[in-house]
């Protein structure tokens, strides 16, 4: 099987990604090297490690902290909640950004928890490619197929990284053979495994011919990078002693003699049988480059990181109400993907995170905020790692900025840009599946209170509906996932002062309406019905069963019931 010889073919069909001007251009040159990228996984397969490890080789830290530390170990770095460090678990994306070798790399760290499957399809918007997580002892687990179609929707490339082979695992060829399976997706390996579990000796690079000697989390610290040893054919001596040398020194040949004969004939089945290297399909999303490691002990992790960096594509052109905009155009533009408050407690700001999408971006630049239709001044531009955050005078096409917002304006999937006025596809908001009600302990502090379920409805965290005549009492609370409730009652205690009580609603379905004749005081005078309004004042249907979804869809027929809020444009186009 051949592989690609050096980085010509890549060069040349990524530049024919990011239009014209020509690349000699300095717009041109910065999108260039630029890779904005999105892990997903399913919970515990590995993936806030093996971002601390990319982390590590792009000098942005010098010590991992174990998801689950233990006291005399750090958090990790891209968990920078409270809460998130007391479960070891990452409950809202973190925006990480360092260099590698002149390479800018923009890493987007996602919840890998089905309850925040919306927060991950968010930041997946502003990613021009995604790392697929895999645990080699389990295979595909169900998020990773969910996260894997919301991939797949938006049509990006997926690069996949089968983690954990110094544990027990499955057969590498089976799970080449599940990820064809369950998630209907072909792939060509880049590295391959020698051995798994505790025969596990290495990965052999297949396009270099070099063999990565596995070390133990000890040997692999961060102060010991691995030298890959080049081999002359499997045949090669060094290959055998290699196969040959146990985890604790010792030399076994006989097993090392099994260990040998299984690689070779799995790779000669993946190099007949498997899928050639094609970079178009891979840049089209429909082959996933494959490559094996360990990120706990930090192994294959920098050969992935190399091999991407050269695969992966560069920042791409975006459909907006003016057709496609390229990331080399003059203008600046940019989209709202994630919206984060209390990033700083001390001072309760709020911070919108930026995607820039075309042209350059300086510091104190005067845009157009698009769905408003006024200029805003961009003063205080900020770059982030988890909670230290930095100002930055320019970003690039790929580049992630994040904007104080101290008016309150800038919503997710808002556009600003100059030189024009246009709008970007936006993020859709999804029909919440589970609901409640809130009861604030302290009468005193209901004002907090509603300002704390402004602040992180328009982050995500849950999605707030207004009782008809109500005003702002009693509103009603929808999540995608059950989890997100807890989020919110510990963040509005920790970061707004206010204790209350999350009590649960029977509803099970939310739908958006549409159409004309629709007679809200027919749903409230129902058991198993309520007409609510959402943020924007638009009506909402929550049903207690599925029965009396399809009750409403079969009796109301001048009447659409939406699972995502209507996509509203305020820009038309021209």
């Amino acid at each position: 099987m051949e592989f690609y010889q050096d980085l010509g073919q890549c060069r040349e069909l990524q530049m024919s990604q990011i239009g014209p001007p020509p690349a000699s251009t300095p717009l041109a040159k910065e999108v260039q090297r630029r890779r904005t990228f999105a892990i997903i996984s399913h919970p515990d397969a590995g993936k806030t490690t093996l971002t601390e490890k990319l982390l590590l080789y792009g000098g942005a830290i010098h010590l991992a902290g174990a998801v689950r530390a233990k006291a005399n170990q750090r958090n990790t770095t891209s968990d920078w909640m409270e809460i998130e460090k007391q479960r070891g678990i990452s409950i809202s994306s973190s925006v990480l950004q360092f260099e590698y070798h002149g390479w800018q790399i923009n890493l987007l760290d996602t919840p890998g928890h089905k309850d925040f499957s919306e927060d991950t399809y968010r930041t997946l918007t502003a990613a021009d490619a995604a790392v697929m997580l895999i645990d080699a002892a389990k295979g595909v687990e169900p998020q990773t197929r969910k996260l894997f179609e919301v991939c797949r929707m938006r049509g990006i490339p997926i690069f996949t990284f089968i983690n954990k082979l110094d544990r027990p695992s499955q057969d590498p060829l089976d799970l080449l053979d599940e990820l064809e399976k369950v998630l209907g997706i072909r792939s060509c390996p880049m590295t391959w495994p020698i051995g798994t579990g505790d025969r596990f000796r290495g990965v052999y690079d297949r396009r270099e011919s070099e063999v990565l000697l596995f070390q133990t989390e000890g040997e692999a610290n961060v102060k010991g990078r691995l030298s890959a040893k080049k081999l002359t054919g499997l045949d090669d001596p060094e290959f055998v002693r290699i196969a040959s040398t146990r985890r604790d020194g010792g030399l076994d040949e006989h097993e090392g003699q099994e260990i040998i004969k299984q690689f070779n004939t799995e790779l000669e089945l993946v190099s007949v049988a498997g899928d050639p290297f094609d970079l178009e399909k891979i840049l089209a999303g429909q082959l996933s480059p494959v490559f094996f490691g360990s990120a706990m002990n930090n192994f294959g992790v920098e050969r992935f990181l190399q091999r991407f960096i050269e695969i992966a594509p560069t920042p791409s052109a975006r459909k907006s109400t003016e057709g496609e905009i390229t990331p080399t155009d003059p203008r600046f533009s940019g989209f709202i993907f994630k919206i984060q408050a209390n990033m700083d407690p001390a001072h309760r700001d709020r911070v919108a995170f930026m995607r820039v999408c075309s042209g350059h971006f300086e510091r104190g630049m005067e845009v157009k905020h698009a769905r408003l239709g006024k200029s805003v001044k961009l003063s205080k531009p900020l770059q982030f790692f988890a909670q230290e955050r930095v100002i930055v005078d320019e970003a690039w096409p790929g580049d992630v900025v994040g904007l104080l917002d101290t008016s309150g304006e800038l919503r997710i999937g808002d556009t600003l840009c100059s030189g024009g006025r246009f709008e970007y596809e936006g993020v859709p908001r999804f029909s919440p599946e589970h609901f409640s009600g809130v009861t604030i302990k302290d009468p005193m502090k209901r004002k907090q209170l509603q300002k704390g379920l402004e602040q992180l409805s328009e982050e995500g965290v849950v999605q707030v509906f207004k009782q008809r005549g109500f005003g702002d009492r009693d509103p009603i609370l929808g999540a995608v996932g059950g989890l997100q409730f807890e989020v919110l009652q510990f963040r509005l205690k920790a970061e707004y002062g206010v204790d209350v009580k999350i009590e649960r609603l029977p509803f099970v379905h939310a739908r958006w309406v549409t159409g004309t004749g629709l007679d809200a005081d027919a749903f409230d005078r129902r058991e198993d019905t309520r007409c609510v309004e959402d943020r924007d004042g638009l009506p909402v249907v929550l049903f207690k069963s599925d029965w009396g979804l399809r009750y409403a869809q079969d009796t109301y027929k001048t009447l659409r019931f939406l699972t995502t809020a209507p996509m509203t444009r305020l820009v038309s186009k021209k």
